[in-house]
């Protein structure tokens, strides 16, 4: 069951507003005093990519502290079920706005030209999908995995994304064997010797591994970006009809983001004691774990240490957006500035990782 989370509606005068009411009427005048205007809130409805976790905590610092409605923004934050899901729901408008992978979106673009989403802030500037083994399996580098049986579930965004890994790696995509199964049965299959490596997010595997009584010095990884796919991640995401109706209120969104996710990164601990209060079942030292992974792997690159919070470089978007349509086999290839813009970010001097 979706688990929500419900930030009240916050509405509040400006000093400004305050500063500027109009004067009492003259002694004796029957007109009545203009009550002063209220400042506008805009409601959105959020959507996460998946379970409310560690990475989650930018979205939920600026939530609890109230970042969001200091922008005038009523916020209300679901947690999802995967990224293709998310994206349906945001093209659907059950949802104004969402946290997703872009290269899911990228597909279901050139899909859907008539439902199409654009992104308007990159978290993860490296993707997550990863090959998993272990240590026995005989696979101590990616061309090791020729010949050798791999578990997904079918949709999984690093197994429709293999035959471009493979690519890179120098084998066949055809030279392995897949086994489809389950999400919650995929790392449980590898620990039991069912499959001998699978695809998988960078940080679920690791730590559904774990869970699976999986030592860590016994876990092989090879994440995609690492093998030299330049993919991007997940991204904010809403309709081109949503950020151009709401412009203000999609700016002040992302100015409050900015902040959660410069908290985050400068005291992972608080930051996961945030997400606690509002997932209270959450194990607080896997998931500090976890953030801690995330921002070393995806949100803390060199890029952005040079161009801050959310943005993307062009020439590699021009490559990412390539690879997704050869990846995925799609029948046109989308201009960049469909895909995603910057207009709606804060300056740059707002955005910069901490310490920098």
């Amino acid at each position: 069951m979706l688990r929500k989370i419900t930030l009240p509606l916050v509405v509040a005068m400006s000093i400004t507003a305050c500063a500027t009411l109009p004067a009492p009427p003259p002694s004796g005048s029957q007109q009545p005093t203009a009550a002063p205007a209220k400042a506008k809130v805009t409601h959105i409805r959020f959507s996460l990519d998946w379970a409310i976790e560690g990475p989650s905590a930018p979205f939920l610092i600026a939530l609890d502290k109230g970042y969001f409605a200091e922008e005038g923004l009523s916020v209300v934050i679901d947690r999802g079920t995967g990224s293709a899901g998310t994206v349906t729901k945001i093209a659907s408008g059950a949802y104004e706005m969402g946290y997703a992978d872009i290269n899911s979106m990228i597909e279901f673009n050139v899909k859907n030209p008539d439902k199409a989403l654009q992104a308007i802030a990159i978290l993860y500037n490296n993707a997550p999908m990863t090959v998993f083994t272990l240590k026995g399996k005989g696979i101590n580098t990616p061309s090791d995995l020729a010949g050798k049986k791999l578990g997904a579930p079918a949709g999984d965004a690093g197994r429709r994304l293999f035959p471009l890994f493979a690519k890179q790696v120098g084998i066949d995509p055809n030279s392995v064997e897949w086994v489809t199964m389950e999400p919650a049965l995929r790392e449980a299959a590898l620990a039991k010797g069912e499959v001998d490596a699978i695809t998988a997010f960078y940080g679920s595997g690791w730590f559904g591994l774990l869970r699976n009584k999986v030592a860590p010095e016994d876990i092989v990884a090879f994440m995609y970006a690492e093998q030299g796919l330049p993919l991007y991640g997940n991204a904010v995401m809403a309709s081109p009809k949503f950020l151009q109706e709401n412009e203000e209120a999609v700016k002040g969104f992302l100015r409050a983001l900015a902040r959660g996710w410069q908290e985050a990164l400068a005291d992972p601990a608080a930051a996961v004691e945030i997400v606690k209060r509002r997932e209270p079942l959450i194990d607080t030292e896997i998931e500090t774990q976890r953030l801690k992974m995330a921002i070393e792997k995806h949100f803390l690159t060199e890029e952005v240490k040079q161009n801050g919070f959310g943005a993307a470089d062009l020439e590699r978007l021009k490559k990412n957006i390539a690879l997704v349509v050869e990846g995925f086999a799609l029948t046109s290839s989308p201009q960049p500035e469909t895909i995603f813009t910057d207009k709606y970010l804060p300056p740059k001097e707002l955005r910069m990782p901490p310490g920098t």
